[in-house]
């Protein structure tokens, strides 16, 4: 430990170390449950790429393992500490370094918040899409990292797609450039795209460059009312199939609904089964608008109402926000899932998951990304009950396999960290891990970056 301290104090300011254990404590672990955490070594807060270059010469000497974190408001333990390890957090790294309305690029660091993101591109005229619940306190590194996705990726796409280039620091302390900042570019292997959603086992990225849309028109959202999550299903088919894009299409259960009216008194219909959001920043929105209304009524809504202005609009989109944090207040914990299946598997999606509730006697939540058919069960359980407990674990479980069996997979957008691990070879197959291993090995041969993640 001394070794270690005094190693990383030849190359670092005496700010950028934590050591108090009480402080490092807190750094342990992002916001899963069922997630082991070990105690770490030391806490790095770097601000220059010279900085984190220096850590990772410093962990390739000594042999310790680096744990890489932005905001910690994942939700698979992807940023859980192992004992012993370096936490090597990026929040200090905080600049937008570019921001060119010609090129609509933005070049920034790891620590930059999506939300000050969105606001600074704003300004310019233009946006950046990927907009995760989060957004508040996520950081773009930690959206790289785990290729987190949010309430608009139905129309925009998720984190992936904006990710041009970037800079990465790898587990020996090289710096690596990868990508580009021109529109198109297929130089090579697409080592970029390889980077985005390795949650910290391939290397640290240090910079990016992220592509930026013109800033659409205001949206306006419609809110429909269903008597059964199946008939909101349909509606989003026929939407869908309809040739129809929505800036927006999201889902919240009966439960979700009568959670955030509980915490935010917010006077949603809480008597209804299914609420369904759609919403259009097309030219013409209301026009768009009317023609879902009636998919949905066809479709079997109780209700049909659009909001009359931008600002109706944004509170119905605060409560789906808000949705994740009203479940954690039903119970004294949660376990999130991120189940992702076809649009047309949707609706047995949902009804599976209900069973999985009645069987397991448990609350089980969900608030969906509908328009592309990532499902976020949320089972509510009392940690301090043992066996409730074990069976939250179990329904968690029997959800992911039901996923699998409708052709979807186990993470849209939270990743695999610790959470999924053992689910993942279910999914990739043995050929697919193989050769998932043997692009670890080929980035970090000593097992260095976030061990005992993702493989």
């Amino acid at each position: 430990m001394n070794g270690l301290l005094e190693e990383l104090r030849a190359g670092l300011p005496a700010e950028a170390l934590i050591t108090d254990p009480d402080v490092t404590a807190s750094y342990a672990h992002d916001m899963a449950s069922f997630c082991d955490a070990g105690t770490p070594a030391v806490v790095v807060l770097p601000r220059t790429v010279e900085q984190v270059q220096h850590v990772m010469r410093t962990a390739t000497a000594l042999r310790v393992p680096v744990v890489p974190q932005g905001a910690r408001t994942g939700l698979s333990g992807a940023a859980n500490a192992s004992d012993g390890c370096i936490v090597l957090s990026l929040v200090k790294m905080d600049r937008i370094l570019e921001i060119s309305p010609v090129d609509r690029i933005a070049v920034v660091e790891p620590g930059v918040v999506n939300a000050v993101l969105s606001r600074a591109v704003d300004e310019h005229g233009l946006s950046y899409p990927p907009d995760p619940s989060s957004w508040e306190m996520c950081t773009i590194g930690g959206n790289i990292g785990t290729a987190s996705g949010g309430l608009c990726c139905v129309k925009y796409g998720v984190t992936a797609e904006y990710v041009l280039g970037l800079e990465v620091v790898l587990a020996d302390g090289r710096l690596l450039s990868t990508g580009r900042r021109t529109a198109k570019g297929v130089a090579g292997y697409d080592l970029t795209r390889l980077f985005v959603g390795s949650e910290g086992s391939l290397g640290i990225v240090v910079k990016a460059v992220l592509a930026l849309k013109p800033r659409p028109p205001q949206q306006l959202v419609l809110a429909a009312e269903f008597p059964s999550a199946a008939t909101a299903c349909d509606a989003i088919c026929r939407i869908m199939e309809r040739g129809h894009t929505p800036s927006l299409l999201e889902l919240m259960d009966r439960t979700t609904i009568q959670a955030v009216n509980k915490m935010a008194r917010m006077g949603l219909p809480d008597t209804t089964e299914a609420l369904l959001l759609a919403a259009f920043d097309t030219p013409d929105p209301s026009a768009d608008l009317a023609a879902v209304a009636a998919l949905c009524t066809a479709a079997g809504a109780t209700d049909v109402v659009p909001a009359e202005d931008a600002a109706e609009s944004e509170m119905l989109l605060r409560a789906r926000r808000m949705s994740l944090t009203a479940l954690e207040t039903v119970k004294s914990a949660t376990m999130i899932d991120d189940v992702c299946v076809p649009r047309s598997k949707l609706g047995a999606m949902l009804e599976g998951t209900a069973a999985v509730a009645e069987r397991y006697g448990l609350t089980i939540g969900v608030c969906a990304h509908a328009g592309d058919g990532n499902t976020h069960p949320v089972v509510c359980f009392d940690h301090t009950d043992a066996d409730e407990s074990r069976r939250a674990r179990e329904s968690f479980d029997e959800i992911m396999a039901l996923g699998l069996e409708l052709g979807g997979t186990i993470t849209g957008e939270h990743g695999v960290g610790v959470l999924k691990k053992e689910w993942l070879a279910r999914e990739l197959g043995e050929v697919s891990v193989e050769l998932h291993r043997g692009i670890k090995q080929a980035f970090d041969p000593l097992g260095l970056l976030n061990p005992g993640k993702v493989f």
